[in-house]
């Protein structure tokens, strides 16, 4: 007996969760598959465990009561989107393997589906890089590093962007020795340099060890369960030296859930790195199948899944005419380090290219960060031409960073301001409360009409 369905959605994480609820509040019949518990990464191995352990680690708890807390606050959230809740909600829940078989065609758990439109939101996992001896000392990723239950001696990491760096500081609050091996000139590689600059002196001034421009050469078995690392840095002694760590985390990148279940076999393509293909639209090469979250490649963030899942539902049953764009340009993210970074829109070296102004102000220049004694940090205001008006009320805000200790908090205001397209000058006109960290971003505003903070804008630089 087949299984008809309107709507499938393979993949319960938050693209998958998203598209599911989008299309039942159109009154589609919504089937949705999953191999793994609903939540995905973001729940059971990303975002919800990490940003907990940060927490538990900046109030004193102990390792044991960190990772205890973890558990507690994965096991909360994991239910309120768990199989139960979808279907109190009006979807079908299948959970087992799936496997493609046609455009129209699925076999879910054993049992035949057919259905009309299809998202593929299966996500993405960890990548591992092509480092000789790596598989042999079964290192930990984000899938595995919570499930520890006693604190490691020492810790090293490769890799140094958010997820490295987040893990690195809550580690090291709990009495690790924490290294981090990053084969980049910088941590962060995707922030302002500023921001990479003042974590990196952060991180360092914590007690953790940083090696950049690092090429590991090999890692291999040490003495009583320890790990080896061989490795060299372009730019001083080229000479290899030696690491022993007790525990190996890696964080250096993602990889595509797209293979194993039939997606080349119908017809979908992928790209070189196996993310699947799909237009601004979220639509696959093939019409009935859609695409949405990390297993896209486009954005690698809960939220931005989420924004995607929305999209791909809505288009799934929509004239090509109406049809939602996904674009990035105002979607913000943030590294939760202490202080935090966060970021919308162009990076002052994009916004170079198009004749932009920069408005920085450090921390230490606002009442409140005076007030706490957190004055590391600062903001940046990106405004780019307006046509022939030029920077006529200050131009238009294209980006910005913040660095500050919630700075995740205070970006979205300026996420709202680049995706209205907003004159710099109705920020400057918004009254902030006093006193506040917020008002420092109508101080920097300021600089785009006259110096404040002892400073005026300046043109964007290629900075990199």
């Amino acid at each position: 007996m087949t299984i008809e369905t309107e709507f499938l959605v393979v993949g319960g994480g938050a693209a998958g969760l998203a598209a599911s609820r989008a299309a039942l509040r159109r009154g589609k019949r919504v089937l949705l598959a999953s191999s793994t518990p609903l939540g995905g990464d973001c729940t059971f191995h990303g975002c919800v465990p990490s940003k907990t352990l940060l927490a538990s680690s900046r109030q004193g708890l102990s390792f044991t009561e960190s990772l205890q807390s973890v558990r507690r606050m994965v096991e909360k959230i994991a239910s309120t989107e768990d199989e139960s809740v979808l279907r109190s909600e009006g979807a079908t829940v299948m959970l087992g393997d799936v496997q493609m078989t046609s455009t129209h065609t699925a076999v879910i758990a054993g049992e035949s589906v057919r259905f009309d439109r299809a998202v593929i939101a299966t996500g993405s996992s960890a990548s591992l890089p092509p480092i000789p001896g790596l598989n042999e000392v079964q290192p930990l990723t984000n899938e595995t590093i919570f499930d520890l239950t006693e604190a490691p001696h020492s810790l090293t990491i490769i890799g140094g962007g958010p997820m490295g760096c987040e893990l690195a500081q809550a580690f090291a609050h709990l009495g690790v020795a924490v290294t981090i091996l990053e084969g980049s000139d910088r941590l962060l590689g995707r922030e302002e340099p500023e921001a990479s600059e003042l974590i990196h002196k952060i991180l360092t001034e914590e007690g953790i060890s940083i090696q950049l421009n690092a090429t590991i050469h090999r890692v291999s078995p040490g003495e009583n369960g320890d790990v080896t690392i061989s490795f060299s840095q372009f730019t001083t002694d080229r000479a290899p030296r030696s690491l022993s760590t007790t525990k190996l985390l890696v964080a250096a990148g993602r990889r595509a859930r797209s293979t194993g279940f039939g997606l080349e076999d119908i017809g979908v393509r992928l790209d070189s790195r196996g993310f699947v293909l799909t237009n601004d639209y979220l639509r696959t090469n093939q019409p009935s199948i859609f695409a949405a979250g990390d297993v896209t490649g486009r954005m690698l963030l809960t939220h931005a899944g989420d924004e995607m899942g929305r999209i791909a539902a809505h288009n799934a049953f929509s004239a090509n005419l109406q049809f939602k764009r996904f674009s990035p340009r105002a979607i913000p993210w943030a590294t939760y380090t202490s202080p935090e970074v966060a970021r919308v829109g162009l990076s002052e070296t994009e916004a170079a290219a198009h004749g932009g102004r920069v408005a920085y102000l450090p921390l230490e220049a606002i009442d409140r960060a005076k007030i706490t004694g957190a004055t590391a940090g600062f903001i940046k205001i990106i405004t780019g031409p307006i046509g022939p008006l030029r920077y006529l009320g200050g131009g238009r805000v294209i980006g910005a960073t913040i660095v500050a200790p919630h700075a995740g908090e205070m970006i979205h205001e300026l996420a709202l301001a680049v995706q209205t397209r907003m004159f710099a000058g109705r920020l400057a006109q918004t009254v902030h409360a006093y006193p506040t960290l917020s008002i420092g971003i109508r101080s920097a505003v300021a600089q785009f009409f006259y110096a404040e903070g002892g400073q005026r804008c300046r043109p964007a630089e290629n900075n990199k």
